[in-house]
């Protein structure tokens, strides 16, 4: 039927149980950006949301490859629902105790903290996850619903951030969040999908040799990696200033809230885009679409109109759905399953390793030259990056290896 097109993979259950969870849980997620910094600007700087961030940012790095591992050692379903239930506790906790009282710095790092342990275990099983509930034919498409369903809740959650923030406390808007995960918390134990833990013998030195094999044997996966980590040190710089120009600038919460949902609203568009189109070269197609992700950027730079800054990150929300659709499907594709959450803990591990330092420069640095010249420099230097890494062969002539 036509309609299984385009939404084939809902019909199996365990992928729809997973949907629908990680669909509530990513409204909550896009909410977060919006409700933690502006309690965190309620008495703090640009620097203390980039401590914030960092504190966030940091365990996940560190504990990556260790989540990997265990991903391919336990059953996925229950690592992640482990993962999320951590998450519920920390998020509810920050909301109500910004609601209850006013937490200090180290506190918002604390609770940041135990969020980044939590989803340091569960985005490599996240990956590996995906081809289990699916059939090969259906996997671009699982992963495109999966955009669509992070894409969504980029979208309707930083909406409903900016409205909680501007008429109430950040800390409902907190607390809501918190509770989006219990809802993947029961979803995931909704699922089933048999799990044999074929290396559980293999130490984990050996596990993790094996994965960084399979990692460095293959240029493209290393280079979009290595370029990953360089882009998003410097798209930090987004997230730390954007809020700032915002209550300066543009009007505050709801402003910074309308061009999160913007942005993931475009990303909405490109998942729904990536549920039909199947590029022969999809590394090529992802790389050239990242050459969007700076706009936003040089348009806050430049103190735009909130129109004009929403409508740049509704371009880059669609591309950068783009790009997440084909890298994840040609990960899932080209390395082999037993392998796959250590591999995916690697490609998470080298994008996100500089992604802290970037955050805790940003406030400082915009200090010393300017949110202006941090903004135009960090984007100039994102499209750098990003051409460099088309002029490896294996990046712009990899092939899916199974055609739609």
């Amino acid at each position: 039927m036509p309609l299984d097109r385009w939404i084939g993979a809902l019909k199996e259950r365990n992928f729809r149980f997973f949907f629908i969870g990680q669909t509530a849980s990513q409204v909550g997620t896009g909410m977060a950006p919006v409700a933690i910094v502006f309690a965190v600007l309620a008495h703090g700087t640009a620097t203390d949301i980039g401590y914030v961030l960092a504190a966030g940012t940091t365990p996940l790095v560190i504990l990556l490859l260790v989540g990997g591992v265990v991903g391919d050692r336990v059953s996925r379903r229950k690592l992640m629902l482990q993962s999320d239930a951590l998450r519920t506790l920390a998020e509810c906790t920050l909301g109500l105790w910004v609601l209850l009282g006013r937490p200090p710095l180290w506190g918002f790092m604390t609770l940041s903290a135990l969020m980044g342990i939590g989803q340091a275990f569960f985005n490599p099983a996240l990956t590996a996850i995906v081809p289990q509930m699916l059939s090969p034919e259906r996997l671009q498409q699982g992963n495109a619903l999966n955009g669509i369903s992070a894409s969504s809740g980029g979208m309707i959650g930083p909406a409903i951030a900016g409205v909680i923030v501007a008429v109430s406390s950040p800390g409902w808007a907190i607390l809501i969040d918190g509770m989006t995960y219990l809802v993947s918390v029961v979803s995931l134990a909704c699922i089933r999908i048999d799990w044999n833990a074929a290396e559980v013998s293999a130490s984990f030195v050996t596990l993790l040799r094996q994965g960084w094999k399979e990692f460095w044997s293959r240029s493209w996966l290393w280079a979009i990696v290595l370029q990953s980590s360089l882009v998003n040190a410097l798209f930090a710089s987004f997230l730390v200033l954007g809020p700032v120009v915002a209550k300066q600038s543009l009007g505050g919460a709801p402003a910074w809230g309308a061009i999160l949902a913007a942005e993931g609203a475009g990303a909405v568009v490109g998942g729904i885009v990536m549920l039909r189109v199947h590029p022969r070269r999809p590394l090529l197609v992802a790389t050239l679409s990242s050459l969007v992700f700076p706009l936003p950027l040089f348009f806050l730079a430049g103190r735009a109109p909130t129109i004009l800054v929403t409508i740049a990150g509704f371009l880059a929300g669609g591309f950068i759905t783009v790009f997440s659709v084909q890298w994840s499907t040609t990960l899932q594709r080209e390395i082999p399953s037993d392998v796959l959450s250590r591999v995916s803990a690697y490609d998470w591990f080298g994008s996100l390793i500089l992604l802290p330092i970037g955050m805790a420069l940003a406030g400082p640095l915009a200090t010393t030259i300017g949110i202006t010249t941090t903004l135009v420099g960090s984007g100039g230097l994102m499209i750098l990056l990003i051409l460099a890494v088309l002029a490896v062969p294996s990046v712009t002539r990899l092939r899916a290896s199974t055609p739609e």
